[in-house]
C-alpha cells in the first residue's frame, strides 16, 4: 500500500475474498541522506494514511525499508543516464527492481502474492494455444503462463510502467482494479468512507520524500554548461546547464527569438544541445528506434517474426499514455537489441526512454531507446 486511494480500495476489495490478507508499505526514500533529518518528509504521511486505512479495515500492516535498494538499483542508474543527457523512466525500474524485485525477496513464502493498485490486468494462457503465434523453438513449461494486459480504464493504463517485470514476478502479481475505472474507484472509496477517499492523486517520478520537482533531483548532478546551437544555421543561441536540462522534443526556453525553438538532438562528446525552429520541424521526427537491453516478459518465447526479415507486427509505446503506434519489430545486429520501425514518423523520442511492444492488449516486453533514425 502506498497511502493513496487506489491501493486503499484494492485492500478493501480483497477483504471480500478468502485471503490471508496483510499490508506492506515500502519506504523507498531516506530524507536523512539529504538533510540529516526526517522532519517534514512525505513518507511519514503516506505511512500514517496506510495505518489509518488498515486500522479501519482491521488488517495488519508493516513497513519495509527499501531505501538502500531504491538508491542503488533505481536512483543512481537514473542519475547516470541523466548525466549522459538521456531520458530515463525511474518508475519502470522501481516496479522491476523494488516493488516486484526487492520486496518479493522479502516475502519468502512461495504462497505469497502481491496485490497492487496498478491499473493493469493479468490473465493466464495455456502454452499450446500459442504455438502458432510464438517460435516453435521455445520450450514451454507444462503450467500456465501469465500475460500482462491493458485494463478496462485505458486512460489509466499502467502496463507501460509494468513492462519490465519478469514472468516469475508477474506470476505472483494481482491487479484487483483491472476491471474498474478511476471514477468508480473514487466512488467506492467514498462509499466505504476510506480515510484516503479525498486524497489527491500522486503523479510524477517514483522518488518519494520532499523531492517533488524534477529540478530538485539535479542537485546530485555536477553542472556542465554548454552551448545551445541552431541546427539549421549553426548559430549559437544560448547556454544550457547540462545535457540533462532539456529533453529531446521539448521547447527550448530561449528569449528574444521570433520563433519558438525545440530540442532536436544532443551531442555528448561536444556537450552541445541542438535546436530547430517550430514544433513540426523534420529533425524532430523519426521512423526507427534501435532499442537496447531488450527483455521479453516471456524470455524464452520471442514473438514469431522477430528473427526473420519481415519482422513481427505489433504496437509500440515510448511515452506513457501515448496511443500505441503500429510498428514492425525484429532483432537488431547486437545481442539484446531490437529494431523498431514505425508506419509513420513520430516525435518526442529520446535516448533512455522505455519503449514497449504489445500485441493488441497484450504487453510483451520492453527495452531502452538507444538511437533514433
Amino acid at each position: 500500500m502506498s497511502g493513496g486511494v487506489d491501493s486503499s480500495v484494492t485492500a478493501r476489495l480483497l477483504m471480500d475474498k478468502d485471503y490471508d490478507l496483510s499490508a506492506v508499505f515500502m519506504r523507498n526514500w531516506d530524507t536523512r541522506d539529504e538533510s540529516g533529518s526526517d522532519s517534514g518528509c512525505e513518507w511519514k504521511k503516506d505511512w500514517h494514511d496506510v495505518q489509518r486505512v488498515c486500522k479501519m479495515l482491521d488488517i495488519p500492516c508493516r513497513m519495509i525499508d527499501l531505501s538502500r535498494e531504491y538508491w542503488t538499483r533505481v536512483f543512481e542508474p537514473s542519475l547516470q543516464r541523466w548525466e549522459l543527457g538521456q531520458t530515463p523512466n525511474p518508475d519502470v525500474w522501481c516496479n522491476k527492481e523494488v516493488k516486484f524485485g526487492a520486496l518479493l525477496d522479502h516475502l519468502t513464502s512461495k504462497d505469497t502474492w502481491i496485490a497492487t493498485g496498478h491499473y493493469a490486468k493479468k490473465s493466464w494462457s495455456s502454452p499450446p494455444s500459442l504455438l502458432s503465434r510464438f517460435s516453435a523453438r521455445s520450450s514451454f513449461p507444462s503450467n500456465l503462463r501469465p500475460k500482462l494486459l491493458r485494463p478496462a480504464d485505458r486512460s489509466k493504463d499502467q502496463t507501460y510502467y509494468l513492462s519490465a517485470i519478469p514472468e516469475v514476478a508477474l506470476a505472483r502479481a494481482f491487479f484487483p482494479l483491472a476491471d474498474f475505472h478511476k471514477i468508480e474507484v473514487r466512488e467506492m472509496a467514498k462509499k466505504w468512507a476510506l480515510p484516503t477517499a479525498q486524497r489527491e492523486e500522486s503523479m510524477g517520478i517514483c522518488f518519494v520524500g520532499e523531492k517533488r520537482r524534477f529540478d530538485n533531483f539535479l542537485e546530485y548532478i555536477t553542472p556542465k554548461p554548454g552551448p545551445i546551437i541552431d541546427l539549421t544555421t549553426g548559430k549559437t543561441l544560448g547556454r544550457h546547464r547540462g545535457l540533462w536540462s532539456y529533453t529531446i522534443g521539448q521547447g527550448a526556453r530561449i528569449a528574444g527569438l521570433p520563433q519558438k525553438m525545440f530540442v532536436a538532438k544532443k551531442d555528448l562528446h561536444t556537450n552541445v544541445i541542438y535546436v530547430v525552429p517550430g514544433a513540426d520541424h523534420a529533425a524532430l521526427y523519426h521512423r526507427t528506434i534501435i532499442a537496447e537491453n531488450w527483455k521479453w516478459i516471456w524470455a524464452d518465447s520471442p514473438p514469431v517474426g522477430t528473427d526473420h526479415e519481415q519482422g513481427f507486427r505489433g504496437q509500440c509505446q515510448f511515452i506513457y499514455r501515448m496511443q500505441p503506434a503500429p510498428c514492425t519489430v525484429k532483432r537488431g545486429d547486437s545481442d539484446g537489441t531490437m529494431l523498431i520501425k514505425f508506419d509513420e514518423p513520430y516525435n518526442h523520442i529520446a535516448p533512455g526512454q522505455i519503449v514497449t511492444i504489445s500485441d493488441g492488449d497484450w504487453c510483451l516486453g520492453c527495452g531502452t531507446v538507444a538511437q533514433m533514425e
